[in-house]
């Protein structure tokens, strides 16, 4: 059978769902169906009231000269503003239980929104930043942002590169491929992946989480 071939350019025949859908996310996003890590960005606003931001685009790579976060944001983002102003942030791993609570702190955003209370999130202080943790978090990283430079020319999505300086794990969830490869650990998002062969979306997102198929050394 012939493989299906997307390109770079939006083919006519893949419709938005929504609209601007493609301008906030590139349309080889749904045709990948590539899953991501799901996340909680956290900082304080310029009023001291917590931000909890919920995003699974991030990476996070390392050698012996540091490990980094590269969190993309959108430039738009309460977030964003924060980060350009203390130079602090928090990246929180939570089980798929949480992810109702992580959507709570989407709607309620605003200036004046204690994303912490909204989503019933405990703050806990950071060692090495002035960013709250999330006290719920089975692994959180604590990070220093190094650059924030534009994704692409569109300029609608900026890339954060935090190099962590600590890293928090609960002791349950640290014990080699143990409870972090679970229903209790990591979450993957799939975001609307797009049926290529009637180039539509007929599936919505979704959430999984792992399950270990083997060791190997």
């Amino acid at each position: 059978m012939k493989k299906i071939e997307t390109g770079a350019a939006r083919p006519e025949t893949f419709p938005e769902q929504w609209p601007g859908q493609c301008e906030v996310f590139s349309h080889l996003e749904y045709a990948c169906g590539i899953p991501s890590i799901l996340y909680a960005v956290t900082t304080y606003k310029e009023n001291g009231l917590g931000n909890v931001c919920c995003g699974a685009w991030a990476s996070f790579p390392g050698d012996g000269g540091g490990f980094y976060a590269l969190v993309p944001l959108p430039a738009s983002t309460h977030t964003l503003a924060n980060i350009r102003r203390t130079g602090e942030f928090c990246v929180n791993f939570l089980p798929v239980r949480h992810f109702d609570a992580l959507m709570r702190t989407v709607r309620q955003n605003g200036m004046e929104d204690d994303e912490f209370t909204e989503g019933g999130f405990t703050p806990e202080p950071a060692r090495t930043v002035g960013a709250p943790r999330i006290a719920e978090s089975f692994l959180t990283l604590e990070c220093r942002a190094e650059r924030i430079e534009a994704l692409s020319d569109s300029g609608r999505m900026m890339l954060v590169k935090g190099r962590v300086l600590n890293a928090v794990s609960a002791p349950d969830h640290a014990q080699g491929v143990d409870k972090r490869y679970g229903p209790e650990g990591f979450v993957l998002n799939i975001n609307e992946p797009r049926n290529l062969l009637a180039h539509h979306s007929d599936a919505p997102s979704a959430l999984a989480t792992l399950h270990v198929e083997r060791e190997y050394q």
